[in-house]
């Protein structure tokens, strides 16, 4: 899943709060999450790729229009006493919440964290990047973002610092047998890159959706088997959500609550089909491979056509951000209207889900049966 946004920050943080961002970013891994001891090495780690629904600070080190590292973003990430920490939402990531659920003890560590070396990376590294997309070319109106090609790229680096840490047979049993590789990617794809107003209209006319998608999935292809050769084994991919149905594209559309915008949701669902026939298809050439399809579109879908029976109260209006009738045109700042009852959103912003949804999408990852997360769920991943 990987609703996308356009984050054009006017605001100028101060060298002194972002010295204090840095250091509490670096702390973060540091900090316990579960009841793990230092033994259970069965355990693993949780290796996270993808875009803004679950950069866990990555952006915070490059020079970018898409960050979140300005109030109110993070005001609920208790690890952090409510500081932001480059997250896009109040508190956890899909990634995060996942993580803890699973027992793994610290967070992943941001990838370009200074501290993201020695034993911190057993514990698993995120590599993930707000604006990042699969196709290189995505994301370009933020001038700097990570896509998935230089994830794997850093990946790379990552791999060879197990092998330093544990031996070249303890670190290739360590990510075969006890690692999980979680990809989270592909709607900037379409927000930040074919639908983009103005500058993807020459792609558009040159290229129909149908190639683009096609085009998506070979990268893809190529991206997996690379992060394969270098020993992964247990994947979970997430398809891209109904993002004809964020605030954002409810606002700039005009739309009402109930409605989607046609033509990004059959975008979604064109990739989202093509997406599940590749996972089974490298499922079955890739030996002692598992690839899990993580079917987010209809989870999110769920959420927001059901959302009071989750307990939300709008499944249309962002609980941070301004404009329009959704507050779905600028993205969250300290300058953004904020709700007061942040759990009663399925959005946080006019892009990403609230903290209080993220937890309800993790448990079905977790423990959901195969409506939503198939051939197994990521509880019956780890023990595979």
């Amino acid at each position: 899943m990987a609703f996308s946004y356009s984050h054009f920050d006017v605001n100028r943080r101060r060298i002194n709060f972002m010295t204090t961002l840095m250091m509490v970013s670096s702390l973060l891994c540091l900090i316990p999450i579960g009841n793990a001891d230092d033994n259970d090495k069965a355990l693993g780690a949780s290796f996270i790729f993808g875009d803004s629904l679950v950069d866990a600070g990555n952006n915070n080190y490059l020079s970018t229009l898409s960050k979140a590292d300005t109030t109110p973003n993070g005001i609920d990430f208790k690890a952090s006493g409510g500081t932001p920490t480059g997250r896009f939402t109040n508190g956890r990531t899909i990634g995060d919440i996942v993580g803890e659920m699973m027992g793994i003890p610290t967070y992943a560590t941001p990838f370009l964290a200074p501290n993201a070396t020695g034993k911190a990376i057993l514990s698993g590294v995120n590599y993930a990047s707000g604006g990042g997309g699969i196709l290189n070319a995505t994301g370009r109106i933020f001038v700097n973002r990570l896509g998935m090609d230089v994830q794997v790229d850093y990946f790379n680096i990552t791999r060879k610092q197990i092998d330093q840490l544990l031996g070249a047979s303890s670190a290739r049993d360590y990510i075969q047998k006890k690692s999980i590789f979680s990809v989270t990617v592909g709607s900037n794809d379409f927000l930040n890159n074919y639908l983009l107003p103005v500058i993807s209209i020459g792609a558009r006319i040159s290229q129909t959706a149908d190639s683009f998608t096609d085009d998506m999935i070979n990268h893809l292809r190529d991206q997996l088997t690379r992060l394969y050769r270098l020993d992964a084994r247990k994947f979970v991919v997430a398809n891209v959500g109904p993002i004809g149905c964020i605030p954002y594209q409810k606002t700039i559309n005009q739309l009402n609550e109930n409605e989607c915008v046609d033509l990004a949701d059959k975008l979604a669902r064109q990739y989202n089909a093509k997406l599940k026939d590749l996972l089974v298809q490298l499922g079955e050439t890739l030996p002692e491979s598992t690839f899990v399809y993580a079917n987010v579109y209809d989870l999110v879908l769920e959420l927001i056509t059901n959302y009071r029976k989750y307990g939300f109260s709008t499944a249309s209006r962002a609980c941070c951000g301004n404009g329009g009738q959704f507050a779905g045109i600028i993205p969250c700042g300290p300058s953004s209207s904020l709700c007061t009852d942040r759990d009663k959103h399925v959005f946080w912003d006019p892009y990403h889900p609230s903290e209080a949804a993220n937890v309800l999408l993790a448990k079905q990852l977790l423990d959901g049966d195969t409506k939503y997360i198939s051939p197994m769920n990521l509880r019956q991943l780890r023990n595979h």
